[in-house]
């Protein structure tokens, strides 16, 4: 069991690991042994989650949601299988824990008249020391 939030608990059937050959330096350990990790949360099908979280969740995983509705991360940072599949793990429960939080609402500014005011004075200034520039008729 992942624990999220203290509403948010993921249960370990609804994700799914699947461990690989990693690349890069090792020696000949990259070709023997699977260390890096795969891990699949079917987020779509999860019903400890929320429907806004899924929505946010969506569009924060970017390429890493599938077709499907799950979320897929791969980690091969470290040789040791076990530490790739805990830093898998704590991606994941902080991709959610972002999700989960709720946006602020935006509340619309207007600019003040007195700003405006100044904006137009400035370019209005502007303009005159750029008109003050050119040929000069003799």
């Amino acid at each position: 069991m992942l624990k999220i939030t203290p509403a948010i608990t993921i249960e370990d059937w609804e994700m799914t690991e699947q461990f690989v050959r990693s690349g890069g330096p090792g020696g000949q350990n990259v070709n023997k042994v699977a260390t890096a990790v795969e891990l699949r949360f079917e987020a779509a099908r999860s019903p400890n989650l929320p429907e806004p979280v899924k929505k946010r969740l969506e569009r924060l995983a970017g390429r890493r949601w599938t077709q499907d509705g799950a979320v897929v991360i791969q980690v091969s940072e470290t040789r040791s299988q076990a530490r790739n599949r805990d830093i898998a793990r704590e991606r994941l429960a902080d991709l959610i824990r972002k999700a989960a939080a709720r946006p602020k609402k935006r509340i619309p500014t207007r600019v003040s008249a007195n700003q405006k005011r100044k904006r137009v004075d400035e370019k209005k200034k502007r303009g005159e020391v750029k008109s003050l520039r050119g040929r000069v008729d003799p």
